[in-house]
């Protein structure tokens, strides 16, 4: 039985891990911290774990976290950084579902996050938890860094053509769309009905925090800089992401060989679905799920590659993504808790 602690989870992250992890038995949820709502059940608010779970949010403690095998942080930036070494001290493993350990170059994150970051010998012990990429080093990690939703989608959208050199890194544009929740559960104008509903928006285009990641993971795939263009939208829905990505083939190419590329690639990936040639993969197809499904084409008029890339950005993008990793840590099946269908509707 895996001993679970999960700081922050009242928001949409949060409230995701108990979904997944709720129903499973070889899991048990011990501690689920808030300062504020602390002494409340978990189930008064979130009703849909009504019957499921009976445990009381609690205000953070190391040693009842300590106690656990495994602790998630779905908190904002800045949280972890704090106070995840003194739990590993401690012997329990982190994923952290925030920023704080994705990127290796401390002052590159520095710069982005505006802020001083305070466990900078964590930095490089943390492992990236993309399991299409780093499923070895996972298994004995004791920090794992989710990756962010963006980067989730762009980079299992890019790597097959960036691993096998078959585009130029150097041009590189990735349009990606994401629906509402991505912003969090906090109250923002932007957030509200009026303000989403019915309206299209690109945000970020001048910086966004997820560029460096992205750029970090294709370099690493590429062996060699990348030059990433990203701009994200915010549409008019709750959850989701699609991100149409385009490259320039750097030798000639055809449909039938990206496609079988795309196919020997993701072959044994439990969580990455390559549909037919031809195909365009939609949001819906992904809700609730932790799939990514992927369709590449290619343009041969303008000489040019397109690969579709969905997922939901609150699973895959976000707390499937943890759970995954935490059952590739503990040595379990890595579709345990997440072998679900999407919603669809």
């Amino acid at each position: 039985m895996i001993k679970v602690g999960i700081v922050g989870a009242t928001g949409y992250t949060g409230v995701e891990l108990l979904r997944l992890l709720a129903l499973r038995d070889d899991v048990r949820i011990d501690v689920v911290t808030s300062r504020e709502l602390d002494g409340t059940s978990v189930a008064d608010l979130f009703p849909n774990l009504r019957g499921y779970l009976d445990i009381r949010f609690t205000a953070p403690d190391d040693d009842a976290l300590a106690a656990c095998d495994v602790v998630f942080y779905a908190t904002p930036h800045t949280v972890a950084m704090k106070s995840a070494a003194s739990l590993m001290a401690r012997g329990v493993r982190i994923i952290d579902l925030s920023a704080d350990f994705r990127l290796k170059d401390r002052e590159l994150w520095e710069k982005w996050y505006k802020e001083k970051h305070e466990s900078p010998e964590l930095i490089e012990k943390a492992v990236y938890g993309l399991p299409e990429v780093n499923r070895t080093a996972i298994r004995d990690a004791q920090l794992i860094a989710v990756p962010g939703c963006y980067p989730t989608a762009v980079q299992l959208g890019l790597l097959p053509l960036l691993e096998k050199g078959l585009v130029d890194p150097a041009h590189l544009i990735a349009d990606a769309k994401s629906g509402v929740s991505g912003a969090g559960r906090g109250a923002k104008v932007g957030s509200l009905l009026c303000e989403a509903s019915e309206s299209m928006s690109a945000y970020g285009v001048a910086g966004h925090r997820h560029l460096p990641e992205i750029s970090q993971g294709l370099r690493n795939a590429a062996g060699t800089d990348v030059n990433l263009t990203f701009i994200p939208h915010l549409t008019p829905m709750i959850r989701g992401i699609h991100a149409t990505l385009y490259a320039r083939p750097s030798t000639e190419v055809t449909a039938q060989q990206l496609q079988s590329l795309f196919e020997d690639r993701y072959r044994d990936e439990p969580f990455v679905d390559v549909m037919p040639a031809g195909s365009h993969p939609a949001t819906r197809n992904v809700k609730g799920s932790n799939r990514c499904q992927i369709a590449v084409h290619y343009l041969a008029d303008s000489n040019t590659i397109v690969v579709l890339s969905v997922i939901d950005n609150l699973v895959k993008g976000a707390s499937g993504q943890a759970v995954q990793n935490m059952n590739i840590m503990f040595g379990l099946s890595e579709r345990s808790g997440l072998d679900t269908l999407s919603l669809l509707l």
